[in-house]
């Protein structure tokens, strides 16, 4: 029997290490983002109470998915699940943050310059509704381990944007920022893709039914945002506030210096 037993521990103990990288790899592009540009004075503390709140909760859930990972890695099932139902509970409250500072942001500030004001709102409130759904699938899968940690990869893989949108240098990407910053986040699930192919054979159908949701939704968001009713709904949603006085295109400020 532990003959038998010992090369399905070991492919489930090696598919446990690639995901806990991962996952350290994914949390780190999100801070380094963030830390460069708190570093270069792009940000500060100094903002509304809600960016905190944002901040708060979305960078808790990004320990909360290392903390998955690393009890995994672990073998502590136990403490494992305990977590993952204060992840049914965290996944909501990350959509209703995540829409909540889009809205502020944009009518604020229209958003970073860099991008166009309706692109910005409309496929990030996408992307955070598509974050959550494939979230909640994940938990729904937790018993099928295969699914669960592929579909989270893939949840978590749209999170990286700011991030990597804060890596880039992005007033040089205009007017394709906002679509090239998406392509480098399916990186992530591509290199999943890849490390199935070379440990399985075959690529896990997760992937493709996760990444191509994540296309799918991204593309749909992006008709919306340049289409009449997309503009309407984005003109709707910053009438009146200091967001509607930029260009609705991104642009360049007439300061602007790398």
């Amino acid at each position: 029997m532990a003959t038998v037993a010992a090369p399905h521990c070991a492919v489930v103990r090696g598919n446990t290490r690639f995901f806990n990288i991962m996952a350290f790899v994914m949390a780190f592009v999100i801070v380094a983002g963030f830390s460069l540009n708190l570093a270069m004075g792009r940000s500060t503390f100094a903002a509304p109470l809600a960016y905190h709140v944002h901040a708060m909760i979305f960078m808790g859930w990004v320990a909360l998915y290392l903390a998955q990972n690393v009890t995994a890695a672990r073998g502590n099932w136990a403490l494992h699940r305990s977590l993952g139902k204060l992840a049914y509970l965290w996944v909501p409250a990350m959509v209703a943050a995540g829409c909540m500072i889009m809205i502020i942001v944009a009518r604020r500030t229209g958003g970073p310059f860099f991008f166009n004001v309706s692109e910005f709102l409309i496929s990030n409130l996408v992307g955070i509704l598509t974050f959550g759904g494939l979230a909640l699938w994940a938990l729904r899968r937790q018993r099928h381990t295969g699914w669960h940690r592929r579909l989270m990869l893939v949840a978590m893989s749209i999170l990286t944007g700011p991030g990597i949108g804060r890596l880039l240098p992005m007033p040089l990407l205009i007017p394709n920022a906002w679509t090239i910053s998406f392509c480098v986040t399916l990186v992530f699930p591509i290199v999943g893709m890849i490390a199935d192919k070379r440990k399985l054979g075959h690529v896990h159908p997760a992937y493709w039914w996760g990444t191509g949701i994540v296309i799918g939704t991204f593309v749909l968001s992006m008709l919306l945002a340049f289409s009449p009713p997309g503009y309407a709904i984005t003109e709707w949603v910053i009438a009146g506030t200091p967001g509607a006085e930029r260009p609705m295109e991104a642009f360049l400020p007439p300061d602007f210096t790398m």
